[in-house]
């Protein structure tokens, strides 16, 4: 099997809940997004075989084959194929390692992985609202097997289990905005971001013709231990996450150009990484967020590898609890783990954040002049997607 590399990936900055690109349709936020890896890498965008995309919300502006309305927005060769996906939470790191697999085993010789979501237009939930009046997604049948949870009462029982603590929780909520404003100040995101042109929102949410450019991320804040604690928790009234312990309600998209080695070289371009190995792992969906456990140690057991051999990993903080009892069980050093701070302070695009991680990842290694980064995040309904990267 041919070398699956990575030329570039990139990504737009990551909005606020009603933000700078809440006024965006989240078709045009991710063609601007395939826009400017075209432009960066040069491409002809008719060499590219397929294109796989992540959305969770599928239905109203985001349904419709979202990634295939997003290629053609741009302009791009209606001859090119699209496909959207819902893994939940890891939807575009799955679009990732499915691009991967096509371009490993010959069906494309070049592939776009991508994500999006516009949490501010399509909120969360919204393709499984009773007010929709279409049903609830879960059969009577499941409740058979498993008790039905929220992610937030899975944090708590994680939380439960590792011997997770608030403080706990609130000091790494703290990191990860300290460690996210370190690198906007020393501007080590300047290589992955797409400045975004977007409408600018009147008083009532609804675009304008007036348009701005979002070139920077709007989730961190100036925080302290004392402000976090007194914040009151968001799941049970003795619960250990807070607003300022788990992801934040954004909008975003990121794209990866992949393919084969031997294709690279024919068109000229210089890869960035390979593409090791990836997975999807199946974990208890009572917990439900424990997948990047078994996905790290998955990837790690296949390549003969320990977990010292890791110079970056991006873990998805969904909560705090889901990285801090990760790194409990792999022994994983935080040091090395989401050192550009993570979703607690930039935000998680739902759909988005898989290609958003895997974008950080192959930066910070360009960066830091790492050699490995193992990407991984949580799902819902106990999914855990896993990708390991190598410079090349």
């Amino acid at each position: 099997m041919s070398d699956v590399v990575i030329i570039d990936a990139v990504r737009s900055p990551i909005g606020r809940k009603n933000g700078g690109l809440s006024g965006i349709h989240p078709g045009e936020l991710l063609s601007q997004v395939l826009t400017g890896l075209v432009e960066r890498t040069g491409v002809d965008p008719a060499e590219v075989g397929q294109i796989v995309g992540g959305c969770v919300s599928q239905v109203g502006q985001q349904s419709f084959n979202l990634t295939r309305t997003a290629w053609l927005a741009a302009g791009f060769p209606m001859e090119v194929a699209a496909t959207t996906i819902d893994t939940q939470c890891g939807s575009s790191q799955q679009a990732t390692n499915m691009a991967t697999a096509m371009v490993g085993a010959g069906v494309v010789d070049v592939a776009i992985a991508c994500g999006v979501e516009s949490m501010s237009r399509v909120p969360i939930g919204s393709n499984s609202s009773k007010k929709l009046g279409l049903g609830v997604p879960i059969p009577k049948t499941y409740f058979n097997h498993f008790e039905f949870t929220s992610q937030f009462e899975g944090a708590e029982r994680i939380a439960d289990k590792w011997g997770i603590s608030r403080d706990d929780t609130d000091a790494y909520g703290l990191q990860s905005q300290q460690r996210a404003a370190a690198a906007w100040k020393e501007d080590r995101f300047g290589t992955q971001i797409i400045p975004i042109s977007a409408p600018v929102v009147d008083a009532d949410g609804k675009p304008t013709d007036e348009r701005v450019i979002v070139d920077r991320d709007e989730g961190l804040r100036d925080t302290s231990m004392e402000t976090l604690a007194k914040l009151k928790p968001v799941a049970r009234e003795d619960g250990v996450h807070t607003a300022g312990s788990a992801s934040q309600i954004s909008d975003g998209a990121a794209a990866v150009l992949i393919m084969t080695a031997e294709k690279a070289a024919e068109l000229g371009l210089s890869p960035k990484a390979r593409i090791v190995d990836t997975c999807m792992v199946g974990v208890d969906p009572v917990l439900m967020l424990t997948g990047p456990i078994d996905a790290t140690e998955q990837l790690l057991k296949r390549n003969s590898l320990s977990i010292d051999d890791i110079d970056t990993f991006e873990i998805n903080e969904a909560f705090a609890s889901v990285v801090l009892a990760w790194a409990k069980e792999t022994g994983a050093d935080l040091e090395r783990t989401n050192p550009n701070g993570g979703a607690i302070a930039l935000g998680h695009p739902l759909g988005g954040t898989g290609a958003f991680l895997i974008t950080k990842a192959l930066h910070e290694l360009e960066r830091t002049g790492g050699n490995r980064a193992l990407v991984s995040m949580c799902c819902g309904g106990g999914l855990g997607t896993g990708t390991l990267i190598e410079r090349t």
